[in-house]
């Protein structure tokens, strides 16, 4: 083993890899050290935003399939993703009644002209749902945030009287209002609270495929501004945080504009939440900064990404590294767009992604579902997707894909209040982000997408360590 030469003294410093080779957030230790390592210098006296957390989505369909493993299985999953030892998940999603990930659909409110909701249910979530999520608390150490958002409101307050598509008629504002209330009052009495709220999933639709509800951004404004934001400030919910638009970060200036107009606009949102599918390899920086500009003290949420439009590949590791994977653009995309969807590596869509939000002012990064099946649901659609984990109920076998080690490289190090810091990275190849947790630790990830070795010289005010980075591999380096 090599040792660089330098008048620093040694930084110490503990490196977890996940690669193509096969390592799993493994410690690592020995490096191969060139003569000439490119640098990264920490500086944490610059910071950026604090970070809310990073974690997954708790689903219908990922809550029916663990009921459908052992004990011993459904326990390992929930462990993994919520316990210390795990992932230590700290911020979450799901969806107020059904979703294309749901096993049917079904609102919480299914007769019409109920304008106070007098027969408000949440019992469909009652048997899968809710069981998964309270068991995910009960493991959780820290405890985690829950962020729901409905993909359509009840059919009746629409003005297609349809599950997809439609828009939600002016007269039923309040009763949609209310229906978020309810649905708060109705969790909460189970023991769970919603930290915060999106007024609709992807209100650009989704091609009228499943569950959706159009707004327009003034549209959504009016409804929060006028309706949403005052009903939960009259009934004592002022702190459940509201965030706009939930869709891609292409068309984040519209939204944000509009928002954050004026004071009154922006009173009651509290931040903006966003989705990855626009490209399965831009990040959008230009939109995110544009955005974090916009309203520089509001949450900027990434709550929705994942591999769509695949079958997951089980027990195939090496797949999860292959640029061979396609998303919903791939095919379906207008011809002026399509450049925006070549076929990608998932490990590395996530890494790039995760690495490129931190570095551009996103503070929270949820996954999409945490749990699928062999055929990437259940799914009443058959919008078929792949999660960190996939497992096949009726042999009772789980299979931790890449996926997961590379959300935990994330949400294990970073925790709830770090803040990024300033960092100069002298090799353009190496993808870098550095996060100061609460207490005192900082946690480096570095990605090399590319199929060279790296070597780098890791500098921490007048200390330093050499580190060596393998082609197509991800590190977290955690300095005490």
């Amino acid at each position: 083993m090599l040792t660089a030469c330098t008048s620093k003294k040694p930084l110490e410093v503990t490196v977890y890899e996940t690669s193509v080779n096969g390592n799993k957030l493994t410690k690592v230790s020995e490096f191969e050290i060139s003569e000439n390592p490119s640098k990264i210098q920490l500086n944490p006296e610059i910071t950026f935003q604090t970070i809310t957390g990073f974690g997954g989505s708790f689903t219908e369909s990922s809550a029916y399939l663990l009921n459908r493993l052992s004990k011993k299985n459904r326990t390992k999953i929930l462990e993994a993703y919520f316990s210390e030892k795990g992932a230590n998940y700290s911020l979450t999603r799901t969806h107020i009644s059904s979703c294309d990930f749901s096993l049917n659909n079904y609102t919480y409110a299914p007769i019409a002209d109920d304008l106070e909701l007098e027969h408000f249910s949440i019992k469909e979530d009652q048997d899968d749902l809710i069981p998964m999520i309270k068991e995910a608390m009960a493991i959780s150490e820290d405890g985690f945030k829950i962020i729901a958002s409905p993909w359509t409101a009840p059919p009746w307050m629409k003005d297609n009287n349809n599950y997809v598509g439609g828009k939600l008629l002016p007269e039923y504002y309040d009763s949609f209002a209310l229906f978020f209330s309810k649905y708060l009052d109705s969790y909460k009495a189970e023991g769970i609270d919603i930290w915060g709220l999106t007024p609709v999933n992807e209100p650009h639709g989704n091609g009228n495929n499943w569950e959706s509800m159009h707004f327009s951004p003034e549209e959504e404004t009016d409804f929060v501004q006028n309706y949403l934001g005052p009903k939960l400030e009259a009934e004592g919910k002022a702190d459940i945080k509201i965030l706009g638009y939930d869709q891609n970060r292409d068309g984040l200036k519209e939204w944000v504009d509009d928002m954050y107009k004026d004071e009154a606009s922006s009173k009651y949102f509290a931040g903006t939440a966003i989705h990855w599918y626009e490209s399965t390899y831009d990040f959008f920086p230009k939109a995110l900064q544009y955005a974090h500009a916009k309203a520089p003290n509001k949450y900027l949420i990434e709550t929705e990404g994942c591999i769509d439009s695949e079958i997951p590949k089980w027990q195939d590791d090496k797949w999860y590294w292959s640029k061979e994977a396609t998303d919903w653009g791939y095919d379906w995309r207008e011809p002026a767009k399509k450049y925006l969807h070549p076929k990608y590596a998932p490990v590395n869509r996530y890494a790039r992604d995760i690495i490129g939000c931190l570095n551009n002012w996103v503070d929270g990064w949820v996954d999409w579902n945490m749990v699928l099946d062999r055929q990437g649901g259940p799914n009443w659609f058959e919008n078929w997707c792949v999660a960190p984990i996939i497992v096949d109920p009726d042999a009772d076998e789980v299979y931790f894909t890449p996926l997961y080690y590379t959300m935990a490289h994330f949400s294990k190090y970073i925790r709830p209040g770090a803040k990024v810091i300033g960092l100069d990275n002298s090799d353009k190849e190496l993808q870098v982000t550095a996060a100061q947790n609460p207490d005192g630790s900082i946690a480096v990830v570095v990605f090399n997408e590319g199929e060279t070795l790296k070597s780098f010289e890791l500098s921490l005010v007048e200390t330093s360590k050499s580190i060596t980075i393998q082609p197509q591999t991800l590190q977290t380096i955690l300095l005490p």
